[in-house]
């Protein structure tokens, strides 16, 4: 490899980074026109195994958007990212995927919740698929699906 395509190989996965972190910071802050921008315009997310649904990225968005209203506190930590970038002879191509571990804290609202209590009461962990491709404005997902593996909710 020259150092030419180890730059831009590096480059790819810093922007790659980005989109994934963007993804948890716009769900973790309901910012869901940044959720929106986060994918292609055939962008598809699949929540099934977590009991949600899978659509198209607006469907999702706005289910989410509805959804964590339930979670008004939540932090989404995605970590152990495996990030794999299409190889077209020896430099990098338009797609990639990206496999990492997800462990998502949050705090259930209700009636009889202390608004001062922060401390999360339902945590939910798994591993994601992130699909991604190279687009006129950057690295853009094409499917997220999520593999939720446990969750554990306290009083």
């Amino acid at each position: 490899m020259t150092q030419r395509v180890d730059l831009a190989t590096v480059m790819d996965r810093l922007a790659i980074d980005e989109v994934v972190t963007g993804y948890a910071v716009a769900v973790d802050d309901g910012d869901w026109a940044a959720y929106r921008a986060l994918f292609t315009a055939s962008g598809r997310v699949d929540y099934s195994s977590a009991g949600g649904i899978e659509g198209s990225v607006g469907e999702v968005a706005d289910w989410l958007a509805e959804t964590m209203k339930l979670f008004p506190v939540r932090q989404h930590l995605i970590v152990n990212r495996l990030v794999r970038l299409e190889d077209v002879g020896g430099s990098p191509g338009d797609s990639a995927e990206v496999r990492a571990d997800f462990l998502n804290p949050m705090r259930l609202a209700g009636p009889e919740s202390d608004p001062t209590v922060t401390a999360p009461n339902f945590v939910a962990a798994g591993r994601y698929a992130f699909a991604l491709a190279r687009t006129r404005d950057g690295w853009r997902l094409t499917r997220v699906t999520v593999h939720e593996t446990w969750r554990h909710m306290s009083a």
